[in-house]
């Protein structure tokens, strides 16, 4: 369990240092989120919907989607901090 959060900390980190692209970030959360056993079905939920915007807002630039990726990103690693602590982790 802690494995899979600091896999998606640390894709994350990558995203943000612009090595690991947003579609790879997005098939890493979806393939290590299902391992994070004991969060409340509303977890995955938001992490979908986060996860739907930042693939929809990676076809378009920046300037013109209406999703800021960086404001998903940071949204993201709340998700992740809230997932660690609701975990015990």
């Amino acid at each position: 369990m802690n494995d899979s959060i600091a896999a998606l900390q640390q894709g994350l980190d990558a995203t943000r240092g612009g090595t690991l692209p947003v579609n790879e970030l997005v098939g890493l959360f979806r393939s290590h989120a299902p391992r994070l056993e004991g969060l409340p079905d509303r977890f995955g939920q938001v992490l979908e919907s986060l996860l739907m915007q930042l693939e929809s807002g990676s076809l378009f630039t920046e300037e013109s989607c209406s999703f800021s990726q960086q404001d998903l990103l940071e949204s993201l690693s709340v998700w992740v901090d809230q997932a660690q602590v609701r975990l015990g982790g």
